[in-house]
């Protein structure tokens, strides 16, 4: 039987989403700094949802160009990227946290947890490690948009189109899902990486050596003065004024 316009549907997106539609803390994906990124793939699930529901709305009303771009490369890539962007800053927020509480029980110096802190470039770097894992994606939606001009053409050349398109967009689906899970996975090496880095500041331990000199300075410094104002040893010109006044008032 032909398709129409009319009759043309968008396919279900759920199934090849696989566990990217899994309920939220079904697994054990945390890593060892206890990172919970549940809601960000909720938000980019509810965001796929979002455009083929639009999609569905243009293809209800005949809008065969309005439904294939409700879907185009650049939405996906969108929330993609906004997931990436959004792991990213949850893994830094993460870690500073982490790194200022260990920072507190060793008791190190402002100046050098300041040193160590993740930057704004930090996080860039984060977050372009744990997109590398997207390049099947990206690929999978270069496909898609190829079949877009077909798809979305009127006629028979649109209804034979049509098949390509949702194969495509299944694909799509199917890559989003490799990308998440690649993301977790890359997310947990970059925790344990950080991980190691707090256990460094919370090891740190004020250097003794250079506590014992200024101590035995100080004790040194503090007999010396003693033995002169003791009258023990000679007085010094620049001490003998001190030494008068401290002499009166004994």
């Amino acid at each position: 039987m032909p398709h129409t316009a009319e009759m043309w549907s968008i396919p279900e997106l759920g199934p090849s989403l696989g566990r990217l539609v899994d309920p939220p803390g079904t697994r054990g994906d945390r890593g060892s700094l206890d990172l919970v990124l549940d809601d960000i793939r909720l938000d980019l699930v509810t965001g796929i949802f979002e455009l083929a529901g639009a999609a569905r709305s243009f293809a209800a009303t005949g809008d065969r160009q309005g439904a294939v771009s409700s879907l185009s490369r650049v939405a996906w890539l969108g929330l993609w990227e906004r997931s990436v962007a959004a792991s990213a800053e949850r893994l830094a927020q993460a870690v500073n946290t982490r790194l200022s509480e260990a920072a507190v029980e060793s008791r190190l110096p402002p100046a050098q947890l300041q040193a160590v802190m993740l930057r704004a470039e930090d996080v860039r770097a984060i977050a372009s490690r744990l997109g590398s894992g997207g390049a099947g994606f990206v690929g999978a939606l270069d496909a898609l948009e190829q079949t877009v001009p077909n798809a979305a053409a009127s006629g028979s050349r649109g209804q034979a189109g049509r098949d390509d398109w949702e194969r495509a967009l299944t694909g799509a689906a199917r890559r989003l899902e490799a990308a998440w899970l690649s993301l977790l996975s890359i997310g947990r090496v970059e925790q344990d990486r950080w991980k190691a880095e707090i256990e460094r500041v919370r090891a740190w331990r004020r250097p003794q050596r250079l506590l014992w000199v200024i101590t035995v300075l100080t004790l040194m410094l503090a007999t010396y003065l003693g033995l002169i104002f003791g009258g023990y040893l000679p007085v010094p010109a620049p001490l003998r004024p001190l030494a008068e006044l401290l002499w009166s008032r004994l």
